[in-house]
């Protein structure tokens, strides 16, 4: 961790087909090399698909749901006190919240094999809408880790 200065947040700039930062934001975490067209074509492509089956709702109302379905309420992170180490519980700010929540849809919509990743990424998007899936189960291992170590929560500062 630096001991310098905290680096200063960026604004994410909406994108241009839906006008939303959370768009933007999912486009940026499906990028790979700096390929952000093929990134773009992706996302796009996984929404097309949401509309298309789905066609009473909007896709990006879905991502959303999806999104707060996704977020981690708790997490852990290790704390060295005097020579052992902790996990120590702690509460996830909303900006990391999002960005959590966009890795692992992104993360477990990669995992899965054998299909195109816009049909894939719309698959998972899906599934975390209707509350289920890999990255809901990630979301509550992470609860459950939280909770299982809740007696270190005194550690925190």
């Amino acid at each position: 961790m630096s001991r310098r200065r905290q680096a200063d947040k960026r604004k994410v700039s909406p994108d241009g087909r839906y006008d939303s930062t959370l768009v933007s934001r999912l486009v940026n975490v499906v990028m790979v090399q700096g390929k952000k067209t093929a990134a773009e074509k992706v996302v796009y492509g996984a929404f097309d698909a949401l509309a298309k089956k789905h066609p009473d709702n909007s896709p990006l109302d879905m991502l959303q749901r999806a999104v707060d379905n996704t977020k981690p309420r708790l997490e852990v992170k290790p704390r060295r006190v005097g020579g052992a180490t902790y996990q120590v519980p702690l509460e996830v700010s909303p900006d990391r919240q999002n960005a959590l929540a966009l890795r692992w849809l992104v993360k477990f919509a990669n995992g899965r094999r054998g299909i195109p990743m816009r049909v894939a990424l719309a698959n998972e998007i899906m599934d975390a809408y209707r509350g289920q899936g890999a990255a809901i189960r990630r979301r509550d291992e992470v609860h459950k880790m939280a909770q299982s170590n809740k007696a270190f929560a005194h550690f925190r500062w």
